[in-house]
């Protein structure tokens, strides 16, 4: 029979517990809060040492970070501030309800500047300076902070512009109608539609955090090289907490912390609801961002509860409240301000006596009003202060709202997203809540309320904005004196390679060197490259220029003893940025923006696998293309067949046909050094002379073959889209012969087949840009519809290729689509060939029969259409196939 043994008590050791907690806080008091944190940091260390797994933390109390102690007083007129932050969120509220009301279905947001109006005002009234002042010769003012507003409070932005005087009443009237006779407002920040206004356009989810990282690098970067001067200018972003699901807000946040970035300062409004319900129901996201941030190494400051909570946390000596507090989540935290008062009192304070006798002498009312901290400016002032003031790594401010605060019955609700319009019961609620005089019936009809210039409440706003350096947000395109290299500076590269058999790519990177060593524009170019720098021959730029190292280089590279070894330096130029697409483009956002930011033209080229960038990082192109920005995407390892052995993943054949739907994207598929040249040197010129607001995607290749030397008078053509490369071998050409990239060569050889083996002559073009020759006929096009009883006008297309005849046989390296674009300028001419379908891994030669864009498929396009043109016996065709090794009856490519 099995004894059951006597299992020993556990030890008591409360009070030796108990007497080092006294000890412990008799440190705090005598030596101080850091003294005690270096002591827990020693002890943590020794219970390492000795094997005992201690739990890290992450997580702090559900308080406020700041103790009410530790508090600075308030430095504006809180009522002064009230007033005008009253106004503007009924002027925003009005903006909304008033168009929707006219003019149903044409959306816009209320609750969510509802939710951050006070977090916003707080940073208006005392920090976000606009401008700095210059320590350097030159006495004009530094650029200001930057901000990244949330997208979906964009109303509160323009109320408050409104209230300065920088938009008028029309403005408000025409929101959200742009296409009118009066100016209008654009939906969400949108630097393309009102370039004076916004810098940054945010409303896409994540992309704004994503950027604002990567943007307050660039900062640093810039001073390291002294392109700008060193100012005390802060990169603010406004994020929403469910922003924080998409990987693109959370995902480069190490990168803040490694860089050290302290001019860093996100701002997450954790109003605990997205568009459709709570961002975590049963959790808290306060904790959970608090974990992720303090994991990363962020400074985290919560604001959770406001002023009126201190009286209570005074009077509560057992610690009911804030354990009552942490067992809520925010599904609950979500109906305790949904539902009112006396619903908080009985489910948030019922559960324990203590805590209800602690709220006995407060009303229903009163309990409703408690107000969270990220609606308290003492709060938010001084987690601001700090913020500010913290040095040495970034910091995240949680800040807990309502969302739809100031609603009325929409208040905290899954559905307060999605309003549009206020009933006149909630008009007339707000209006007294918030003190707006205007008329009962002004304010059922969402009229906007601005008080006279010389009202108390204005002349504080505008006094706030002075003393800060101006009105925010503003953006500005300063007038830049730049001069870009002639095209007789590229001559080197023009020439040719005097037969010596050259990639694309590198003829790039031996631009990019003699650009880098320019004494004018030399300092401004930013190569940026994700961990790809040696596929593409970088290796002597790095020597050359040195990778950009915020600390410099720490270690000695074992490579050291090499001429070309891996070389960082604080003051390098290479943005090497690891293995992120998404960061290489937000790093090529900021450089290409530099010319408006901070009024520093710097000329970015980035350089990466072409199939992993516009299908990868389309959403931040488009936003790119929002912000006006400029540089060089370089699109390198292209080509579906040109990209031999990597296979489906790695094989682009699509990047020009998404390039295409980018408004100013210019795109080009250069097949030759000299053709690269002439584009690099336009499009320096286009974008930083002449200031247009384009940047171009240029494909590279990794085939070495012959440069060829760049013939007279195409310079014009190769800008435009195409140029006649080589006429037809002998007499007048029966077919013409289209090919870009490395295809071109495959077009060379084919015309050669068809003349010695088929007596067919054809004349060969260089398509460098289908995308352009396409715009441009729409272009024309457009014109001639809209002008009747004028002469046509010609397309380029049509212009080049004046004279030539006989169908035209286009051989691509992408997909057929992006031939076929001109299609409606060349009828029935044009038969395309291109790379539908997935990659395989394989050499190029077999690669190019599978696809049949070789020079045998081209021969055998060519004799079938001019066999169904009369022109070529049929049977003489059907013949060339089995010569050539076209096999009739293979599986399509686009298929298999």
């Amino acid at each position: 029979m099995a004894m059951k043994l006597a299992v020993p008590a556990p030890a008591d050791f409360s009070e030796e517990v108990a007497e080092w907690i006294e000890a412990f806080d008799q440190i705090v008091v005598d030596e101080g809060p850091e003294q005690a944190a270096e002591l827990m940091a020693v002890l943590r260390q020794r219970a390492r040492e000795a094997g005992i797994n201690t739990p890290g933390e992450i997580r702090t109390p559900y308080l406020n970070t700041i103790p009410k102690h530790d508090e600075v007083p308030y430095p504006g007129d809180r009522h002064m501030e009230r007033r005008v932050e009253s106004l503007i969120r009924w002027n925003a509220m009005a903006m909304v309800h008033a168009q929707n009301k006219k003019d149903a279905g044409i959306g816009g947001h209320i609750s969510t500047y509802s939710s951050l109006a006070t977090l916003l005002e707080v940073g208006f009234n005392h920090f976000f300076h606009a401008k700095y002042p210059s320590h350097a010769a030159s006495d004009q003012d530094q650029p200001g902070d930057f901000i990244y507003f949330q997208g979906h409070a964009s109303p509160g932005v323009y109320a408050r512009a409104y209230l300065e005087g920088r938009l008028t009443d029309d403005h408000l009237k025409n929101f959200r109608h742009e296409l009118r006779d009066k100016p209008g407002l654009s939906s969400y920040p949108h630097p393309w539609l009102m370039p004076n206004f916004w810098r940054f356009p945010t409303v896409s989810m994540g992309i704004g955090p994503l950027n604002a990282i990567y943007q307050a690098r660039f900062m640093r970067y810039l001073e390291n090289r002294s392109l700008i001067e060193k100012t005390p200018r802060k990169i603010w972003a406004f994020v929403g907490d469910g922003e924080t699901d998409e990987v693109d807000t959370l995902g480069a946040i190490t990168v803040a912390s490694r860089e050290k970035l302290d001019n860093l300062i996100f701002v997450v409004n954790c109003n605990l609801q997205r568009l459709d319900g709570p961002v975590r129901g049963n959790k808290r996201i306060i904790d959970e961002l608090e974990g992720v941030f303090r994991g990363a190494g962020w400074n985290v400051i919560k604001v959770i509860w406001g002023s009126d909570w201190d009286a209570l946390f005074e009077r509560d000596h057992k610690g009911l409240l804030l354990k009552r507090m942490e067992e809520c989540v925010d599904g609950e935290y979500q109906a305790f301000k949904a539902k009112g008062g006396a619903y908080l009192r009985k489910e948030f304070f019922g559960k324990y006596p203590e805590l209800l006798e602690l709220v006995s002498d407060m009303t229903d009312e009163q309990l409703a009003r408690l107000h969270r901290g990220g609606h308290d400016p003492v709060k938010i002032y001084n987690a601001y202060k700090r913020a500010v003031e913290h040095r040495g790594g970034p910091t995240v401010i949680l800040a807990k709202t309502v969302k739809g605060y100031g609603m009325g019955t929409t208040e905290a609700r899954n559905a307060a997203h999605q309003e549009k319009k206020m009933t006149d019961e909630a008009l007339t609620t707000f209006v007294k809540r918030f003190d707006i005089p205007v008329p009962e019936e002004a304010a059922k009809q969402g009229k906007p309320y601005k008080p006279a210039e010389d009202a108390p409440e204005i002349q504080y706003l505008q006094e706030r904005r002075k003393a800060l350096g101006g009105y925010m947000p503003q953006r500005e395109t300063p007038e830049l004196k730049f001069k870009a290299p002639a095209l007789d500076y590229f001559a080197e590269w023009t020439a040719g390679s005097k037969g010596r058999a050259v990639s694309t790519t590198m003829g790039f990177v031996s631009i990019l060197r003699h650009l880098l060593k320019d004494p004018e524009i030399g300092k401004l170019i930013v190569p940026i490259v994700p961990d790809e720098g040696r596929t593409f021959g970088l290796e002597s730029a790095i020597r050359q220029v040195g990778i950009y190292a915020a600390e410099g280089q720490k270690y000695k590279p074992h490579d050291l003893d090499m001429l070309l070894y891996y070389r960082e330096e604080q003051d390098g130029q290479i943005l090497e940025e690891g293995i992120t697409e998404a960061g290489s483009m937000a790093s090529f956002t900021a450089a290409g923006t530099a010319y408006s930011n901070y009024r520093t033209p710097t000329i970015p080229f980035y350089m990466y696998y072409s199939m992993f960038g516009f299908q990868r990082i389309g959403d931040m192109v488009w936003a790119f293309a929002d912000s006006r920005g400029k540089g060089f995407l370089m699109g390198g390892t292209a080509g579906r067949t040109t990209m031999l052995g990597e296979g489906l993943q790695h094989q682009d054949g699509h990047s020009h046909v998404l390039a295409s739907t980018v408004p100013t994207c210019l795109s080009y598929d250069p097949a030759f050094v000299y053709e690269l040249a002439v584009i690099l040197q336009d499009g320096i010129r286009r974008m930083y002379q002449e200031n247009e607001p384009v940047f171009y995607y240029i494909t590279m290749y990794n085939e070495d073959y012959a440069m060829a030397e760049m013939p007279e008078g195409v310079a014009v053509g190769i800008v435009r889209g195409i140029y006649k490369f080589k006429s037809a071998i002998k007499g007048k050409a029966d077919a013409q012969l289209f090919g870009s990239g490395p295809i071109l060569n495959e077009v060379v050889r084919a015309q050669q087949i068809l003349a010695e083996k088929y007596s067919v002559q054809t004349d060969v073009w260089s398509v460098t840009s289908y995308n352009e020759l396409r715009r441009e006929a729409l272009s024309i096009e457009r014109w001639n519809r809209l002008h009747p009883a004028e002469a046509e006008k010609t397309p380029y297309i049509l212009q080049a290729i004046k004279g030539a005849k006989g169908p035209i046989i286009a051989a691509t390296d992408y997909m057929k689509s992006v031939p076929d674009q001109l299609s409606p300028w060349l009828t029935n001419r044009l038969v395309a060939l291109g790379t539908d379908g997935f990659g395989r891994s394989d050499n190029r030669e077999h690669l190019r029969a599978h696809f049949e864009v070789n020079a045998e498929s081209i021969v055998a396009a060519t004799l079938s259409r001019l066999a169904r043109d009369g022109k070529f016996d049929a049977k003489k065709a059907q013949a060339a196939f089995k010569d050539l090794g076209v096999d009739t009856e293979k599986v399509d490519a686009a298929k298999a």
